[in-house]
């Protein structure tokens, strides 16, 4: 563990807007689980992830993967209780349909895939007349987006992958790699996996950054790429969007916009935070940590908001038409208590 002279205030300046940005985090940072990684691996063992990544098997992580993917726009709990009553994507049933040759010609590839369009409620997509023998809408997924994400991610799989997810992260990976100690390495390692799979129908940015960052942190220890880089995900959600503009960061980073894509644009949230991770040193917090670990700080930050974690900095506890009045909060006297209403 760092000692008190290498703890994270002695690397900030005066005036420096990351400083202010530590005073505010700081308690989100002492107050967050230490035990991330093992929680992680927990859920990873359970759903036999780590077995698979460790014998190259790429159907076990495709059926983890789409657990996941239909908690976008909608609670965990409802979610989840869907997937339980009516069943889930696997990579046996939709590889076992796309070896039949559909012949749907959306289906023949992962490029030609796009704009297949399935709509689950109104029962329509690109190829009406294929429709009634095509297996797409046999899935019992919640909506229609699901299940082009679950065809998108086995195709890509098969076609760009060349049916080995876990050989193709260790090539991409490496590929990226300038060297261990070059600028900007793990946004390398991390750009040359996200771009591709952010092209796949139905699974947002945001949600393959919290998915990778599972994934490459605890699957496989002994591989320090995978380690370095999902320790670098970060996934901006309107809670630490809205933390970093209440707290004042934004504005004193000049960097104000509205929650969005913007968060993810040069001198956006994302950028921030990335910056400020940097700067401290995580394995204060737990020595098994990664020193820089950007998912830590934004997933503490997280925690210190969501109703489920710490409960504090959220629109339910503080009304947003002025500043807020939580005088217990650990972080209040640091806090400019900027409203988010000044942002509209």
């Amino acid at each position: 563990m760092p000692s008190s002279q290498n703890s994270p205030a002695a690397n900030f300046g005066r005036g420096d807007p990351s400083a202010h940005l530590l005073k505010v985090t700081r308690p989100a940072l002492v107050l967050a689980p230490s035990t991330l990684l093992e929680d992680i691996a927990g859920r990873l063992a359970e759903a036999g992830v780590i077995d698979a990544v460790a014998r190259g098997d790429t159907g076990p992580v495709y059926d983890w993967l789409m657990t996941l993917v239909p908690l976008q726009g909608i609670s965990d709990a409802i979610a989840f209780g869907y997937a339980e009553r009516h069943g889930r994507a696997t990579w046996a049933t939709v590889t076992a349909a796309l070896s039949a040759s559909p012949s749907c010609p959306r289906l023949a590839s992962y490029w030609s895939f796009a704009d297949c369009g399935y709509r689950k409620t109104a029962g329509t997509c690109a190829e009406a007349r294929r429709r009634p023998a095509c297996p797409l809408p046999t899935l019992p997924l919640r909506k229609g987006a699901l299940n082009q994400a679950a065809y998108s991610l086995a195709l890509f799989i098969r076609d760009v992958c060349g049916g080995d997810l876990i050989g193709w992260l260790d090539m991409r990976l490496a590929e990226a790699d300038p060297g261990i100690g070059m600028r900007n390495r793990s946004q390398m390692m991390r750009a040359a996996v996200l771009g591709p799979l952010t092209s796949i129908v139905g699974v947002s940015d945001k949600l393959w950054s919290m998915m990778l960052a599972e994934l490459l942190l605890v699957a496989d220890p002994n591989r320090e790429r995978w380690v370095i880089t999902g320790a670098s995900m970060i996934a901006i959600d309107s809670l630490v969007h809205n933390f970093l503009h209440r707290t004042g960061t934004l504005q004193r980073f000049n960097a104000e916009h509205p929650y969005g894509p913007n968060c993810y644009a040069a001198g956006g949230c994302a950028d921030i935070i990335e910056g400020f991770a940097q700067r401290i040193d995580a394995r204060e917090f737990n020595p098994a940590f990664p020193a820089i670990f950007p998912r830590f700080v934004q997933h503490a930050i997280w925690l210190w908001c969501a109703e489920w974690g710490l409960n504090l900095c959220n629109g339910r506890k503080i009304d947003d038409t002025g500043r807020c009045q939580q005088i217990y909060c650990p972080a209040h006297l640091a806090c400019d208590r900027v409203s988010l209403r000044a942002a509209s």
